[in-house]
């Protein structure tokens, strides 16, 4: 243990930090908890202010998200909100922040978020009189190895794209910036100018200034018990001083949030679990640190460093952290914890290194304080998919001071005109289900959530724990073939198959931001899908079936389904289901299995989000069900031009094009098994058939089909050729290429519109005036021309796209084509602004004929795009290289 440690226990320190208490305003009373400045319109002792009967809308939660949501939905326009707080405002989480609000962070959506945050710190001095502690110090994004300096190169991509200023830089321009960090092992940084420190109680007291100046009330030591729900609507709110008639509840609760929904008249599902997380304050140094030096973002060390009151503040995110509150032990304010200086110990060792001269530092307190983590890393925001009315903004992850300002705007927006500004669906709240409240499920994922944060991710890493809890029947048979696993919504789906004597051991630990150790393994999956054919266990897929007595089905659909589905029975119909808007909130595909019953099939993650979605819709008719059959049917995908071969063996029946037209379906025999749904498509472009199979027919039917494709070389083929075919086929996923604000004008497939009837659907106005208007933004195809496979960075997603120099867009999603042999990523562009900044109607002229680029971590390659898939131009290409080259070598 290094003397540092031995003299922090020596001081004994029994003050809270001095960071976490405001110069004006809070104060500690008696044992610890805050009491409120009288320049507050809230009471001392909330006792004195009377319980109102009723109001538009309950905030669970005082601190800094809570007080966000108050305040942004008064800016809103919003009266009657009430905020409760159990204890006194901010002495949750919000009073041991760290302070740091920084836009280094993974997604898109939650740099803005971030960005938004800082903007708004930044003026609430100004609007309320209320010093927040607001320092624009900048950060410093530290590289110890070129796969980091690699991560932190494509952040900075997508940074510029949002406007946000940031640089690349050297080490030699670190110690510049910041003369204490040792770099002699650095090899880059990321820097981030406007980045800030702030005291987050002070914050929370500006937001709550602000939101009391707007009418919002705010009653400390108001517990709330349950929320009370009727028809599956939210009417009231039970507290420990009785009961509040509301419309709206918003759950702000944090380390709370999850017993919370428990505890509620109809359970509410909020995935999250805490964890205690450490930092370090010293006492000011011989030469005090300055209040405007850079934050230290050291993710290879897993420490963070800021300066405080001319010392420094230091925490991390260590390999081992230690899950709390797992007993439902509960605290109505949170304390700082008990000190554990071993546990702290590699941290500390991490900042020495990398602040040599804090060596001599005198310690003034370790701080322990809890955080909540998610499954996933990202917050939970939005409307819980069981309880109309019942809004989640909770599960920061460490960021909550950060994500605070913008996350309570866009919650605000979403509860003010139904949806946000901006794509917050990797936030969504829905993209969770019940699978995932398992306490014991919460508590290993967080225990690897909490590392992965300063981790190095490298595209299409997948999580460890909770692994295994949804899965095919098929599992076991296709994990002793060679499966390796990825994980969606809780199901197992295969990524590809290792085959016999392969290295398994490299291949589970490949990680790289180049070409993959799987690269030539996919690529015989795709060639066995061209020319053989192959099986993908795509079982995870969403599956509902809706029926009614008479039309009632039919109509609902026809309402929220831009294409039509009133078609003959055993059709399939690809369609999306719009919002008002025109956008996306689902895209599928509809069979009609007879004449007042569908079968819709829905993406993996849409399991949630689809059925609210349909629900919220649906007339409370009880001759219209709805059921979740997802788990009565396991789903192969037979890919490939002898696939047909395959099913007429085992079926006896022709599948000929003739005989079996393409996007239709038919319930057939196929082995022993009767019932099964075979449908003429494969969500490639390829030839082939899914079939649905009842789940204790599914071994069966997979086992007849592998030993009589074997004559055909069948193979089992996994995602990952998947995607490979479905990206340079030009077909857009739902959450990767398609969300709630792209409409089918703008991704080309208004051919999936049924414009040319009267039938009235959500979102026709939305597209007819897009149609008038025309569209700013198009949905392309780019093949990278100049990049080198081998040896380049590859494009992934994300990555911003330039036409003619300009910025024109950003991808969102890529694979390699093994057809074309070259990378393809799709992506949206649009034309430059019109003169009033306006946006102005794309034209295929700005397709066409501009030159476009894609920006790959800082690097630009030239790209061609297109409206339309360009595999037959290349093929054919190929073909006339490949007869040159056989002509020349017959000539010699």
């Amino acid at each position: 243990m290094c003397s540092c440690v031995r003299s922090s226990r020596a001081l004994s320190p029994v003050l809270r930090p001095r960071l976490l208490l405001p110069q004006t305003g809070y104060r500690l009373a008696g044992r610890g908890l805050w009491t409120s400045p009288h320049s507050m319109a809230v009471s001392g002792d909330s006792q004195l202010l009377p319980l109102p009967s009723q109001a538009r809308v309950v905030i669970c939660g005082g601190g800094i998200v809570g007080s966000s949501v108050a305040f942004h939905l008064a800016k809103l326009g919003w009266t009657d909100i009430v905020l409760l707080e159990q204890g006194r405002l901010g002495a949750g989480t919000t009073r041991l922040c760290a302070g740091i609000v920084s836009v280094a962070k993974p997604i898109s959506i939650e740099c803005q978020m971030a960005n938004y945050s800082n903007s708004l710190y930044q003026q609430l001095e100004e609007e309320t009189g209320v010093k927040t502690g607001y320092v624009q110090t900048g950060s410093l994004c530290l590289a110890q190895n070129q796969d980091r300096f690699l991560s932190l190169k494509r952040l900075a991509s997508r940074l510029k794209v949002m406007g946000i200023s940031c640089n690349i830089i050297k080490p030699k321009e670190v110690a510049k910036l910041h003369p204490h960090v040792n770099i002699h092992d650095l090899v880059g940084a990321l820097h981030l100018p406007a980045d800030a420190v702030v005291s987050p109680p002070e914050v929370n007291h500006a937001l709550a200034v602000a939101a009391a100046g707007h009418g919002v009330q705010i009653l400390e030591r108001t517990t709330v018990q349950q929320v009370l729900v009727e028809k599956g609507q939210v009417t009231a709110v039970e507290t420990d001083r009785g009961s509040i008639e509301c419309e709206y509840f918003v759950n702000c609760a944090g380390q709370w949030a999850y017993e919370l929904g428990q505890a509620s008249e109809m359970k509410v599902s909020i995935p999250l679990h805490g964890c205690e997380h450490f930092y370090l304050l010293t006492k000011p140094l011989k030469e005090p640190l300055p209040p405007n030096t850079p934050v230290l973002l050291d993710m290879d060390g897993r420490i963070y460093a800021r300066p405080w009151q001319g010392g420094v503040l230091s925490g991390g995110f260590e390999k081992n952290p230690k899950p709390i509150f797992t007993e439902g032990r509960n605290q109505l304010e949170i304390q700082s914890m008990q000190e554990d200086w071993d546990h702290f110990e590699p941290m500390l060792s991490s900042l020495l290194r990398r602040m040599p001269s804090l060596e001599s530092a005198e310690i003034h307190q370790l701080v322990n304080c809890p955080e909540s983590f998610t499954p996933d890393m990202r917050c939970l925001m939005g409307e819980t998919p069981g309880v109309s009315g019942y809004y989640v903004l909770a599960g920061m992850n460490s960021s909550g001071l950060a994500f605070a300002g913008g996350a309570g705007k866009y919650l605000a927006e979403w509860m003010t005109y139904g949806y946000p500004t901006a794509n917050v669906w990797p936030l969504d709240i829905k993209r969770f289900g019940n699978l995932q409240s398992s306490r014991t499920f919460l508590r290993h994922r967080v225990m690897e959530v909490m590392p992965l944060l300063y981790e190095l991710k490298v595209p299409r890493w997948d999580f460890q724990t909770g692994r295994q809890l949804r899965t095919s029947p098929l599992y076991d048979r296709l994990d002793t073939q060679g499966a390796r696993w990825m994980e969606k919504h809780g199901f197992e789906r295969p990524k590809y198959f290792v085959p016999h004597g392969k290295d398994l051991l490299s291949l589970d630990q490949s990680k790289t931001f180049y070409k993959p150790d799987w690269f030539d393994i996919v690529g015989a999956e795709v060639k066995c899908c061209k020319e053989a054919v192959c099986v993908i266990d795509m079982s995870s897929f969403t599956k509902f079936e809706l029926t009614s007595t008479q039309d009632q089905a039919l109509d609902l659909l026809q309402h929220l389904c831009a294409n039509d589905l009133d078609v003959p029975v055993g059709h399939i119909v690809h369609t999306g289901m719009l919002n008002e808007r025109g956008g996306y909130e689902n895209d599928c595909s509809v069979v009609r299995v007879s004449k007042n019953s569908f079968f819709i099939v829905s993406p993996t993650d849409q399991q949630v989000h689809c059925w609210s979605w349909i629900k919220k819709h649906m007339p409370n008719d009880p001759n219209l069900h709805l059921e979740d059959v997802s788990w009565k049917y396991t789903a192969l995908n037979l890919i490939g031009p002898r696939a047909m071969d395959v099913l007429a063996e085992l079926s006896y029946v022709s599948m000929t094009p003739d005989h079996f037209p393409s996007m239709f379906c038919k319930e057939m025999s196929v082995g022993y098994a009767n019932g099964i749904r075979v449908m003429s498509m494969t969500h490639t472009g390829e030839p082939g058939f899914m079939l649905y199979i009842p789940i204790e027919y599914a071994l069966h039917v997979y086992n007849e089909v592998m030993s009589v494709g074997q004559k055909y070389g069948i193979r089992n083929a996994g995602y990952y050729a998947l995607r490979s075919l479905r990206i340079e086929k030009f077909f857009a996923f739902w959450g990767q290429d398609l969300d709630a604000f792209t409409t089918p004008l703008e991704c080309g497939r208004e051919f999936r519109v049924k414009f040319d009837t009267d039938t009235d659907f959500l979102g026709r106005e939305a597209l007819l005036q897009q149609r008038q208007d025309g569209v700013s933004r198009r949905f392309v195809m780019l093949v990278l021309e100049d990049h080198d496979t081998e040896l380049d960075l590859w494009p992934w997603w994300g990555e911003p796209v330039y036409c003619n120099g300009q910025l024109a867009g950003t991808t969102t999603s890529s694979a390699y084509s093994y057809t074309l042999e070259r990378h393809v990523c799709l992506g949206f562009v649009s034309p430059p602004l019109g003169p009033e900044g306006l946006p102005t109607p794309i034209t295929p002229d700005f397709i066409n004929r501009g030159d476009y680029e894609v920006d790959i971590a800082g690097q630009r390659y030239a790209a061609k795009a297109k409206l339309y898939p360009f595999s037959s131009l290349f093929t054919q290409q190929k073909r006339r290289k490949e007869d040159m080259e056989l002509s020349n070598l017959q000539g010699k």
